[in-house]
């Protein structure tokens, strides 16, 4: 805790002060004796009395003790919302997403978890969304209408989900797609490739990226994606989503496509299969710590939740002071008007 005015802490001697004058008042009080003829009326009289008096002055003490730490103005550290910054979401929308080892599949669990972000972040924070397949296709671009983004959502199992999984390209589009929030360079994937200048966009844009495969195509390399991300100082929060013996059934003649976690399309290759398609934590652990971001593994929707809740409230915030002054000047309050009350309750009254 800090305080804008920390000379006015100086007050607080006056809490000593008032402890010492009633001490002092307490000893000339005690120089007059009255005499009682009556033990019994005595005890009556002072008993519980003599002790509890001392509650309302207490009381009292620690609100004048509030009432001047308030007035220096005491201030703590917290995160506060940040100007002009972007987080682009990234989410693997490929036929794997529908294997059910995460309730009720893993695109379900993944649209809930970054509802649950949404009500977490800043309202002036602006968020994009990107869905991936073989190729990454926006979604939602940057706003602060975060509405608009959960509209996006509703759609988003609808998204083209064959083609494999191109989570190199899907990270040169997010990095793009921030840079144009920030006002940083745009253009083409291949002029992604050059590295963009750290400050344009460094401290103002987040990926957080969801998959639950290896890459299986793309003209990028996952790591080559993470090193577009580094050059332009944006972190990416990974989140690798599903369990290692996570599954995709595929009905007898039919066809879809899903490969081992890569959930590339294979039409009528699987008919009547169990593929296999587990989540590739690894690569996206190197993506997070190349980036500088934070890596999750998420293998139940509650985690994946708890992930994305963590991220929501750290995302789009920076270190900042909070003044507080309003919680001392109303512990003040509260306090002053119970001395009160306990003081006119337990006053000595005449029978």
């Amino acid at each position: 805790m800090t305080f804008e005015r920390p000379l006015l802490l100086l007050t607080l001697l006056v809490v000593p002060l008032a402890v010492a004058l009633y001490v002092l008042a307490e000893r000339r009080r005690m120089r007059y004796a009255i005499r009682f003829t009556n033990l019994d009326v005595l005890a009556s009289v002072a008993g519980g009395r003599y002790r509890r008096r001392f509650i309302p002055l207490a009381l009292f003490l620690l609100a004048l003790a509030a009432l001047c730490i308030g007035m220096a103005r005491p201030r703590h550290t917290t995160l506060v919302p940040r100007d002009r910054a972007t987080v682009i979401l990234v989410i693997d929308v490929s036929r794997s997403m529908e294997a059910k080892d995460v309730k009720p599949n893993r695109i379900g669990a993944a649209a809930a978890a970054i509802r649950t972000f949404l009500d977490r972040v800043p309202d002036r924070l602006q968020v994009g969304l990107i869905a991936f397949a073989g190729d990454p296709a926006v979604a939602s671009p940057p706003t602060t209408n975060h509405d608009l983004v959960r509209q996006s959502l509703d759609t988003i199992e609808w998204f083209p989900s064959f083609g494999g999984t191109a989570i190199g390209d899907a990270l040169a589009a997010a990095v793009k797609l921030g840079q144009q929030a920030v006002g940083g360079p745009s253009g083409n994937l291949a002029s992604a490739t050059a590295a963009a200048p750290e400050t344009q966009t460094q401290g103002l844009v987040s990926i957080l990226f969801l998959s639950d495969g290896a890459q299986t195509r793309g003209d990028l390399e996952p790591l080559e994606g993470a090193d577009l991300a580094k050059a332009a100082g944006i972190p990416v929060y990974t989140v690798a989503l599903g369990t290692p013996n996570g599954v995709l059934n595929f009905g007898p003649g039919g066809g879809g496509g899903g490969g081992g976690g890569g959930g590339g399309g294979f039409p009528g290759q699987f008919g009547g299969r169990r593929v296999p398609v587990p989540p590739d934590p690894e690569t996206l652990r190197a993506i997070a710590v190349r980036t500088g971001g934070q890596f999750f593994a998420a293998q139940s929707a509650k985690s994946l939740q708890s992930a994305y809740s963590k991220l929501g409230s750290r995302l789009g915030r920076k270190p900042g002071q909070s003044e507080i002054t309003y919680g001392f000047l109303a512990a003040a309050a509260l306090l002053l008007v119970a001395a009160g009350l306990l003081s006119a309750l337990w006053s000595p009254r005449l029978p």
